[in-house]
């Protein structure tokens, strides 16, 4: 009698069948790697992120682990060490804002990116923003996978480590998101979105291009959110009578849970 074979575990990272649902699948599985847009060297990776100086040795918080007396852990030799981890690396953050207007990628789904795609980090999902904390070389390898691949819009997507207002406000007269500290510009000579201030609004020496703005046509095959015109309701009342349901029930719950009637 033959052996029976185990079938194998194929994981359901997202339900649905739709256009928005199959990119949400297939920026959360990390078997599938993402489409490369652009270049960004990685002195203007750590210009950007403005943690160390450009090409200067990283800070370490402890000894690498090779020279570290511990006891045994039978965990240390099952968890490999991420390269900042072994080094010794501190603890460094790169954040992100997205635009609501058909964003390649948006809060809520980074958390989810980062935790399929990275090892050892610590994130948080804001209102309009995104912030990631990793060892400071497993940062800068990461972020340039960020900046560089189909999940970064330069006028839709930033950097903001401080004063993220805005994110959620009109484009402006460039088609960019509006910042405060008004870190990037559109130039015009180039058709490229140029950062003038790293991530914490300091005046870079050398300006960073970006890339160009993507296409309104990209912007709607790349946005990750439902919208009229990307992946609609079925009707506007469907999406009128959800509203009202999670409205309603969000507020009965919060002044008396047991009013909740589970047919409303």
């Amino acid at each position: 009698m033959a052996e029976k074979t185990k079938s194998e575990y194929v994981p359901n990272i997202y339900p649905g069948k739709d256009v928005v649902s199959e990119r949400r699948k297939r920026l959360w599985d990390k078997s599938k790697p993402l489409l490369k847009y652009r270049s960004i060297s990685e002195d203007d990776i750590t210009q950007l992120l403005s943690h160390r100086a450009v090409r200067s040795a990283y800070v370490s918080v402890h000894p690498p682990l090779e020279e570290i007396i511990e006891p045994y852990d039978p965990i240390k030799h099952i968890v490999v060490p991420t390269p900042g981890a072994r080094a010794g690396d501190r603890i460094r953050f790169i954040q992100m804002t997205d635009s609501f207007h058909k964003p390649p990628i948006a809060p809520f789904a980074r958390s989810r990116l980062y935790l399929a795609r990275f090892r050892g980090v610590d994130t948080c999902v804001y209102s309009g923003r995104e912030i990631l904390e990793m060892r400071e070389r497993d940062l800068e390898k990461a972020t340039k996978m960020l900046l560089e691949t189909e999940i970064f819009n330069p006028a839709r997507s930033a950097l903001r480590g401080i004063t993220v207002h805005g994110h959620s406000l009109r484009l402006d007269e460039d088609g960019l998101m509006f910042d405060a500290r008004r870190r990037y510009i559109y130039d015009k000579d180039s058709g490229e979105v140029v950062y003038i201030k790293d991530q914490m609004g300091n005046v870079l020496d050398v300006p960073v291009p970006v890339g160009p703005p993507l296409s309104e046509e990209d912007c709607k095959k790349l946005c990750l959110t439902y919208s009229w015109d990307t992946q609609p309701y079925k009707a506007r009342t469907e999406l009128f009578e959800m509203m009202s349901r999670a409205t309603k029930m969000r507020v009965m719950a919060g002044f008396n849970p047991e009013m909740i009637d589970e047919s409303m």
